[in-house]
């Protein structure tokens, strides 16, 4: 009689990467924040930290991806519903994001460093699941567009910065909080806003009355929903509730749901308005100057996703390496497997100094010149680089797990379908890169600022100051600029992560850095660093610690 089937005993596998502080085992991120003054912030950060990497929040994220969201149009009666039901992970993902702040805390808390604590908190807690960051994203990047109009503002603000979730279907005013969504895109324009057919029809109290559709609208169970139509006056920015003041349902009909390849956990989704009930944000024909602080912030987030993406790739194939061994070594010590863990890891550290830069950038007052410049700039410069690398990063991450990276329980297939989103999500690279044209054609003083900074590192390494008088030299040809614009804002964040790591990271990580990314060498692929590198060094400070 057969008692049992086992014919071998399980060697040489590394354990789970769980029970681990995902904000403290993130040595270069823990720095940045602290001097970039969200120190204040550190014990949350490392509640949430911990949270993140337990085997508990782990599972929210597999179960929120293995279920994803159900669309109900209609009940057993034939009764209009347009509702979208989630599995309990998710609404536990969202909790702890909205606990944490993570959706609209820098609104609430005017201490210095507030966008810093809440882009480091992101950037921790999007490693559990990157798809219920969008409505968390949208909620907060919807609060400076809003405050322009000052009247919404006192309704909304306080619901959208609440820290209690409430998933409930039922009017915003009779809830303990409140998110935010957006429907900005249609089917024939895309990008180009302006090409948008919804209409907007001025009502006697004030109000408009919306009709159309929108091709993208993620999170369509937000309470609320910043949309741009066609006023009279123009392209306008409206508020739509899922519910009317009168505690009627507002006819915000979902017509499907997206079939995407990432986010899955959260839905996206075509909506149609029919005279459906809106609020004017801003004037008539000043929708797009309304929006675009939501755009910003937004891309701020995207910035965010794609650098945590990084970080958990890193995260995952540096524990595998150092568990693994093959011809009598562990894989994080054998020469080439070295090489390519220590480029994905000074990639990561990179894009973890610029993101965190970035934020603090959204922390300066309107004052402050130089940070407005900064923050103009660098963001669509940030944004198009981390993003443009995320998917390359993680496919790499993926082949250092070999064949158990390309199976679902690695959790690295969901982390390689997720790594495209921030590079499509609020401008692809072609529309991100002429915004970078747009900022240096429009206000020259912008350049200024992005000199002033990467300066801080001249005359710390040769290399770096070659590439700093080519790209000047670039950067002062007009001919075929906008043929040139990639080339150009890729070698523009090169040089500014560059000169983050020179003087924020150590000399292993900087030498590294600096030998492979600067220059015009074709080095392409990861696992290409020079000799003569203090890799081991560089993959130690990566890798994450379990106590």
């Amino acid at each position: 009689m057969l008692t049992g089937f086992d014919t071998h005993e399980v060697t040489n596998q590394p354990p789970p990467l769980e029970g681990h502080d995902v904000f403290g085992s993130d040595v270069a991120l823990v720095d940045a924040v602290a001097r970039s003054g969200g120190e204040w912030a550190l014990a949350d950060l490392a509640t949430l930290g911990r949270l993140a990497g337990s085997p508990e929040a782990i599972e929210w994220g597999r179960q929120a991806n293995r279920n994803p969201p159900e669309l109900r149009t209609h009940d057993r009666y034939g009764n209009r519903l347009d509702v979208v039901d989630y599995h309990p992970a998710y609404h536990q993902l969202m909790r702890t994001a909205v606990a944490h702040g993570l959706h609209a805390a820098p609104w609430a808390d005017e201490r210095t460093g507030a966008h810093v604590a809440r882009a480091a908190k992101v950037l921790t807690w999007y490693q559990v699941d990157g798809g219920h960051i969008c409505p968390i994203s949208m909620t907060y990047s919807s609060v400076p567009a809003l405050r322009h109009e000052p009247r919404l503002a006192a309704v909304w603000e306080p619901r959208l910065t609440s820290l209690e979730y409430d998933p409930a279907n039922r009017p915003a005013g009779e809830k303990s909080g409140a998110t935010c969504g957006m429907a900005m895109t249609e089917k024939q324009g895309g990008s180009d806003v302006r090409a948008n057919t919804t209409t907007a029809t001025p009502a006697d109290d004030g109000s408009y009355r919306l009709t159309g559709h929108k091709w993208f609208c993620s999170a369509p169970m937000c309470d609320v929903f910043l949309v741009l139509a066609q006023a009279p006056g123009g392209l306008t920015c409206f508020l739509v509730p899922r519910w009317r003041p009168d505690g009627t349902r507002n006819p915000v009909r979902i017509q499907r749901l997206k079939d995407k390849l990432g986010d899955r956990s959260n839905a996206s989704s075509e909506i149609e308005l029919l005279d459906t009930f809106g609020e004017r944000i801003g004037d008539e024909g000043r929708g797009v100057r309304t929006i675009i602080e939501m755009v910003n912030h937004t891309r701020l987030d995207c910035v965010l996703g794609a650098t945590a993406i990084h970080r958990q790739g890193v995260a995952q194939a540096t524990w595998h390496a150092h568990h693994r061994t093959a011809f009598g070594a562990t894989l994080d010590r054998q020469p080439l497997m070295a090489n390519v863990l220590a480029d994905l890891a000074i990639e990561s550290e990179a894009a973890t100094l610029s993101a965190i830069r970035l934020a603090r950038a959204f922390d300066a007052p309107a004052a402050d010149e130089h940070e407005q410049h900064m923050k103009r700039l660098l963001t669509p410069i940030v944004k198009y680089w981390t993003c443009k690398r995320a998917p390359m990063h993680t496919a790499e991450s993926l082949e250092c797990l070999g064949g158990a990276g390309y199976v679902e329980e690695s959790d690295l297939p969901r982390l390689f379908r997720q790594s495209p989103l921030n590079g499509v999500w609020e401008g692809s690279g072609n529309v991100i890169c002429l915004d970078v044209l747009r900022a240096v054609g429009r206000a020259p003083e912008t350049l200024d600022a992005y000199w002033t900074e990467v300066d801080a590192a001249a005359g710390s390494d040769r290399r770096f100051d070659t590439a700093a008088d080519a790209l000047r030299t670039e950067l002062g040809d007009f001919d075929d600029i906008e043929l040139r614009a990639r080339r150009l804002v890729e070698q523009m964040a090169l040089l500014f992560q560059a000169s983050q790591v020179l003087q924020h990271s150590p000399a292993p990580v900087a030498d590294a850095f600096v030998a492979s990314r600067l220059g015009d060498d074709g080095r392409l692929a990861f696992g290409t660093l020079p000799t003569g590198l203090a890799l081991d060094e560089v993959i130690d400070r990566a890798r994450p610690v379990v106590a």
